[in-house]
């Protein structure tokens, strides 16, 4: 595994394992991209001059799309999240870039409610690899700890009713008059 930019550990998550990073291979930038799998996400960091840097992140539930390609030299990956938006990043080592397509393949098939689909191709002079996660409706729970309660209104049962009215009679609360006008309508709902 590539060393872990500073850049990065400044931006990680308690307790998030980086599992890769990979560092772009051509050495014609001043400063490296790299591609970083970790147990939660996909980041793309692009380091540049002055201490300057940008970092994309993909959380696996937020991934749509995975398109890996191999070649002779080196690898190349495109990310896209569920809004379209795409991470491209390309000559990487071939054989780290390929245990990070593993290991992100690994992840979303641990999270994914369907499975995801996969599609090789393999060829004379390389490999491609697309991985989609089909589209899901996840819904969002609150912690039991902070669970709302919303107040109802129970019907009450008719006969539960009639024994509070008959108490209500015997203590004397109300009338045989108004005791029998209410039993009656109790007694039409059942």
């Amino acid at each position: 595994m590539e060393e872990i930019p500073p850049e990065l550990s400044e931006n990680l998550y308690p307790g998030e394992k980086v599992l890769f990073s990979i560092k772009k291979k051509l050495r014609t930038e001043l400063k490296p991209k790299y591609l970083i799998v970790t147990d939660r996400r996909v980041i793309y960091l692009d380091q540049k001059i002055l201490g300057r840097y940008e970092l994309v992140d993909v959380p696996y539930e937020k991934m749509e799309l995975v398109y890996f390609k191999k070649g002779k030299i080196g690898a190349q990956f495109t990310i896209r999240d569920e809004e379209g938006k795409e991470i491209d990043l390309t000559w990487m080592d071939k054989k780290e870039a390929e245990n990070a397509i593993e290991a992100i393949r690994d992840a979303l098939n641990a999270i994914a409610v369907e499975p995801v689909s996969i599609q090789k191709k393999k060829g004379l002079l390389g490999e491609e690899w697309l991985i989609s996660k089909p589209k899901e409706v996840i819904t969002k729970t609150l912690p039991m700890t902070q669970v709302i309660e919303k107040k109802v209104p129970q019907k009450e049962d008719p006969l539960e009713k009639l024994k509070k009215l008959k108490e209500l009679y015997e203590a004397g609360v109300i009338s045989k008059e108004e005791f029998e006008e209410k039993k009656k309508k109790l007694l039409e709902q059942l």
